[in-house]
């Protein structure tokens, strides 16, 4: 398995590797939505490859403090094919992408996610470094952070995501 920067010709297997993960097509709208926005940042967009299929695709992109001139980086979405998860593939690609955004000098990585996954990385909870939800209805487990070599603690404030980034799922 090799992880690259994921290429414009990739985009189509890209899709098709997002919706069999979640199993419905909204997320790899959501994607394409993100690449064709200045909010994309191409250096930070990686595929997991075996023997020339893409098993696996992870994005960062930049998202906004609120009342800031203040970007910071969100991990969304991370995907693999179903037929090739738990098989580390979801790991090498986080592991590259945190990797990556540490080496452009970043300051942090939020992530809305599984919290039994993204803590293994280092992970940790967003609200209580002073990062807020973007919608309360948003699981404050699920609202994680990673603090990269370039953190500053005083990067604090409500969140604020493109208008394109879908609403949190309703809970019951």
């Amino acid at each position: 398995m090799m992880i690259r920067l994921e290429r414009p010709e990739d985009e189509a297997e890209i899709s098709q590797v997002i919706e069999a993960a979640f199993g419905y097509r909204d997320v790899a709208r959501f994607a394409e939505q993100i690449r064709a926005s200045p909010a994309f940042i191409p250096e930070l967009a990686f595929v997991a490859e075996e023997a020339g299929e893409i098993i696996g695709h992870t994005m960062l992109s930049w998202v906004e403090l609120e009342g800031q001139d203040v970007k910071v980086l969100i991990l969304t979405p991370m995907s693999v094919r179903p037929d090739r998860q738990r098989q580390g593939v979801g790991v090498a690609l986080v592991e590259a992408a945190l990797a990556a955004a540490d080496e452009l000098g970043e300051s942090l990585v939020i992530v809305e996610g599984i919290p039994a996954y993204y803590p293994r990385f280092g992970f940790r909870s967003a609200s209580a470094l002073g990062l807020e939800r973007p919608d309360p209805r948003t699981p404050d487990a699920a609202w994680m952070v990673y603090p990269l070599s370039g953190y500053d603690p005083a990067l604090r404030g409500r969140v604020v995501y493109p208008s394109f980034f879908p609403p949190p799922p309703a809970r019951a």
